[in-house]
C-alpha cells in the first residue's frame, strides 16, 4: 500500500487550473565594472527594482549599499509574483549612494537594464550592458540576474505495510475511543514504515528554468470569406492605425510566447490562398515566401511578413487546417527522441470561418495530443464558431472519426470578439491560460525531468 504525499509550500492548488503557474521567483543581482562616481574613493552601489504598472515605473524593492565597490554582489534579493500569461516589464536601476540624499534620483545614477521577467526565467541567468538614461552603455557597466523558483515542489512517497518487518519504522494505531473505553487497550494494530522516497513534483516553472524552449508557430487563415484586404470590411484590412485583428491576436500571444525562445526566430505560415506564379491553393505556406526558411525575427517580423505577403497572394478556401497541424507535429515529432524536456512546440492559428477537414483536423489533433505540442485557435470576426468549441475540448474528450480518444487536452479557443473591448492584455491571458499546465502534464506523463536536472 503507497501512500503519497505533497509538501508543497508555495500556496498553489497543483494541477488544478491556471493558478497553477503563479509562483513566487527570487531575483539575486550582481554587477561589475561600474561607473566611478566618487572622487575619493569608488562608488557606493545599491540596485533598485521597478516593475511597469500602466506605463508607470513602481518601486518593488531595493538592496543593501556595497560599499566602495564596483563589482558588488548584493546580498538581498527579489521577490517577484511570476504570471506566464503577462508581460512582465522589470527595470533594474543602480545608483551610488550619497548619504546627504533623500529622494532617488538625488544618488548618482549608474546604469539600468530593462527586461520582461519571462526573459530573465527563460535564461535562468542573465548577463547584460548596463546602459545609461540616453541609451548610451554605462561604461563597462554589466549586471547579471539570476532566477530561482520559490516553492518546495517535493513529493514523498510512503511505503506501508501491515507486516512486521525489521529494521522498518513502527507506528501504533490507536483508536481514542477504545483507548478511554477499555483499561487494558494497547493498539488496534501497527503500522510499518516500509520505504521513504522523496522525488520533485515538477512545475512549469521548473521546466522553464531548467532550459525547456518552447517553440512558436503561426497559423494565418488567407481564404477568400476573410474579404479583400483592400476593404475596409475585410478581416484584413489594416487600418489606419496599422492593426486588425488578425495582426493584434500575432501581437497578443507573440510577445509573451517570444520570451521563451532563445533565438526568436518563428515559422509563420499561411493556408487557403493561390500564390504566384501559377496560382496554385496551398494550405501550408511560407508567408515570407521562402519554403525552406519560413522563419521570422521576433513577433515583429511575423506582422510585418503578414502585412508584406497581404498584395502579393489570392485569397481562396477552404479552410483546412489538417495541413498546418501536420506541419507543426512533424517538428514536434523528432523532439519525441529528448531524454530531458528541452522542446514544446505551441501551434497558434488565426481563423475567421468554418473548418472544412474537421475529420481530417479531428484526427490531426488526436495525433498531436501524443507529441510535445498545444495548439491555440483565436477566432476572428462574426462567425459561428461552435466547431472550434467542439474541437477545444473542455466539455468532453475529444475523439478522431475513427473513435480515438485524444490522450490530452490540447486545444484552447478564443473568439477575439469577446476581447475587442477589453484590455489587450486578457487576450493573451485567456488564450495562455491553460498552456502551462499543458507542458507539465505531457512531461509527466513521459516522465522527462528539466534538461539541468540530475535524476532522482
Amino acid at each position: 500500500m503507497a501512500y503519497t504525499l505533497s509538501s508543497a509550500t508555495d500556496g498553489q492548488t497543483r494541477g488544478v487550473g491556471p493558478k497553477h503557474c503563479v509562483t513566487r521567483v527570487e531575483l539575486s543581482v550582481t554587477a561589475a565594472s561600474l561607473l566611478d562616481r566618487d572622487v575619493a574613493s569608488k562608488s557606493d552601489p545599491f540596485c533598485v527594482l521597478f516593475h511597469e504598472v500602466d506605463g508607470n515605473w513602481a518601486e518593488l524593492g531595493r538592496t543593501e549599499t556595497a560599499v566602495n565597490n564596483l563589482n558588488p554582489v548584493f546580498g538581498v534579493k527579489f521577490q517577484v509574483d511570476y504570471h506566464f500569461e503577462e508581460v512582465q516589464k522589470l527595470r533594474f536601476a543602480l545608483f551610488d549612494e550619497d548619504k546627504c540624499a533623500t529622494q532617488l534620483y538625488e544618488h548618482d545614477f549608474l546604469g539600468e537594464y530593462i527586461c520582461t521577467l519571462g526573459v530573465i526565467v527563460s535564461n535562468k541567468k542573465l548577463h547584460r550592458p548596463l546602459v545609461l538614461a540616453n541609451g548610451k552603455p554605462a561604461g563597462k557597466g554589466s549586471i547579471t540576474i539570476t532566477a530561482q523558483e520559490l516553492s518546495d515542489n517535493r513529493i514523498i512517497t510512503l511505503t506501508l505495510s501491515g507486516r512486521k518487518l525489521d529494521k522498518k519504522v513502527e507506528f501504533e494505531c490507536i483508536n481514542p475511543k477504545k483507548q478511554k473505553k477499555k483499561k487494558n487497550y494497547k493498539n488496534s494494530g501497527v503500522i510499518i514504515l516500509k520505504s521513504c522516497k522523496i522525488t520533485r513534483d515538477y512545475t512549469f516553472l521548473d521546466y522553464i528554468l531548467g532550459g525547456c524552449q518552447l517553440m512558436f508557430t503561426v497559423g494565418i487563415d488567407f481564404t477568400a470569406s476573410n474579404g479583400n484586404p483592400l476593404e475596409p470590411s475585410s478581416l484584413h484590412y489594416i487600418n489606419p492605425l496599422g492593426s486588425n485583428e488578425y495582426l493584434a491576436a500575432i501581437l497578443a500571444v507573440g510577445q509573451i510566447i517570444q520570451d521563451y525562445d532563445t533565438d526568436k526566430m518563428f515559422p509563420a505560415l499561411g493556408f487557403g490562398a493561390q500564390l504566384p506564379p501559377d496560382w496554385k491553393v496551398s494550405h501550408e505556406f511560407a508567408i515570407n515566401f521562402n519554403p525552406t526558411n519560413p522563419f521570422c525575427s521576433g513577433v515583429e517580423g511575423i506582422a510585418q511578413a503578414y502585412s508584406a505577403c497581404l498584395p502579393h497572394i489570392r485569397f481562396y478556401g477552404p479552410t483546412n487546417f489538417a495541413p498546418i497541424i501536420n506541419h507543426v507535429a512533424r517538428f514536434a515529432a523528432q523532439a519525441l527522441q529528448q531524454e530531458k524536456a528541452a522542446q514544446y512546440f505551441t501551434l497558434l492559428i488565426i481563423t475567421d470561418g468554418v473548418i472544412s477537414d474537421m475529420d481530417e483536423t479531428r484526427h490531426s489533433i488526436v495525433q498531436a495530443s501524443k507529441l510535445p505540442m498545444s495548439i491555440i485557435i483565436i477566432g476572428v470576426g462574426n462567425a459561428d464558431f461552435a466547431a472550434m468549441e467542439f474541437l477545444d475540448g473542455d466539455a468532453s474528450v475529444l475523439r478522431s472519426n475513427t473513435g480515438e480518444e485524444a490522450l490530452r487536452d490540447i486545444v484552447q479557443f478564443v473568439p477575439f470578439r469577446d476581447f475587442r473591448n477589453a484590455p489587450k492584455e486578457t487576450l493573451a491571458k485567456s488564450v495562455l491560460a491553460e498552456l502551462p499546465q499543458q507542458v507539465t502534464q505531457y512531461f509527466k506523463q513521459r516522465n522527462l525531468p528539466p534538461t539541468n536536472t540530475a535524476p532522482e
